[in-house]
């Protein structure tokens, strides 16, 4: 049961994700990472339901390295807490690095 209520509630911010520019036809470029994030966040902590999302920014540190970071609430029996979650990858072949997450209680 837990899992179904996670994936409906992951499809649901997925669909969120493209809600603002449906009427453009247009899918935002951090759309991918942010389904990563979401991913990779539901394995970490598999016991958690993500409760709300945040895309916060992209950041170029090189020509061949970007961020995009997110923000991720989760709710884990009685405890609430968010995850930031960094998406590396290469922006020239849009290629996944690498992944980190940081919890925090704000």
């Amino acid at each position: 049961m837990r899992h179904t209520v996670t994936f409906t509630i992951v499809f649901c911010l997925l669909g969120m994700l493209s809600i603002g520019v449906l009427a453009d036809n247009e899918i935002p470029p951090y759309a991918k990472w942010g389904s990563i994030a979401i991913k990779e966040t539901i394995k970490k902590y598999p016991n958690a339901s993500v409760i709300d999302y945040l895309h916060i920014g992209r950041e170029n540190k090189t020509n061949q390295i970007s961020i995009e970071k997110f923000k991720l609430w989760l709710r884990e029996n009685n405890r609430e807490f968010g995850v930031f979650v960094d998406v590396e990858f290469d922006p020239q072949t849009n290629q996944f690095r690498s992944i980190s997450f940081r919890e925090t209680d704000r």
